[in-house]
């Protein structure tokens, strides 16, 4: 592995973490950090490597099947110690196989997609490849007008989809996910992350173990934590620009 990598890797590292723990000082908020979950798709799995090394637990990916294959070639005890979170819009078409090896599914936003995520969970459970259910969020669309479209489902859809997951016998609901609406002014950015925030809050009155609530990213992660997010997802701010695609 390249000690230079290792080292642009670190450098990235310290200064997403530097500010995280400013944004959870100015909200007064040190007590409650929240989980960084590094989002390494396009990279490779010696990345992984690299950044567990240094204390990271959660990972990202998007694009199935190139996570699917990375995971896989992930060694034994490191793939036990990380969490993997797929984080992209998700295929009806690829939800069975994301089923078998991601750890978290954050961007369920249709009943299709539940009902063929808990199909892949249960078959992954009885080849023996899996012995928990799979984590999920419930990605909602926080924009309005010219602004929606970054995916998720209508906040008036979420209470149904909740039911459709509680019912789901290999899944397990823990919260609520979003991007922000591109083009918004960083107080906009910061009432739709309280909106996200109220419907987790909301959700928790029926479904109690729903506590999570996934916002933030490079460019606005400090208005997430300030608005209450307990998962924020980082790329391009640790890991770089996107590697040429071979």
């Amino acid at each position: 592995m390249s000690s230079l990598r290792a080292a642009e890797l670190a450098s990235g590292l310290d200064a997403v973490r530097g500010r995280v723990d400013a944004a959870c000082a100015a909200a007064g908020r040190e007590a409650q950090r929240p989980t960084l979950v590094v989002v390494t798709k396009f990279f490779p799995g010696s990345d992984v490597e690299l950044l567990a090394g240094m204390g990271v637990t959660d990972i990202g990916e998007s694009r199935d099947p190139e996570a699917g294959d990375k995971v896989a070639e992930l060694p034994g005890q490191l793939r036990a110690d990380v969490r993997v979170h797929f984080v992209g819009q998700l295929q009806t078409n690829k939800a069975r196989r994301v089923a078998r090896y991601a750890d978290v599914v954050q961007s369920v936003d249709r009943a299709r997609l539940v009902r063929a995520l808990e199909r892949g969970r249960a078959e992954a459970v009885d080849d023996g490849d899996q012995e928990d259910p799979l984590q999920v969020l419930l990605q909602v669309d926080l924009g309005e007008g010219e602004q929606a479209g970054r995916g998720g489902a209508a906040p008036d859809e979420v209470s149904s989809l909740a039911e459709d997951v509680a019912d789901a016998r290999w899944l397990e609901l823990r919260g609520v996910m979003a991007i922000a609406p591109l083009g918004l002014a960083p107080d906009d950015t910061r009432r739709a992350f309280d909106r996200l925030v109220g419907l987790g809050e909301q959700l928790r009155h029926t479904h109690p173990g729903a506590t999570w609530v996934s916002a933030g990213m490079s460019g606005d992660l400090e208005l997430a934590v300030a608005a209450g997010a307990t998962h924020l997802r980082v790329g391009s701010a640790i890991l770089g620009s996107r590697p040429p695609q071979r």
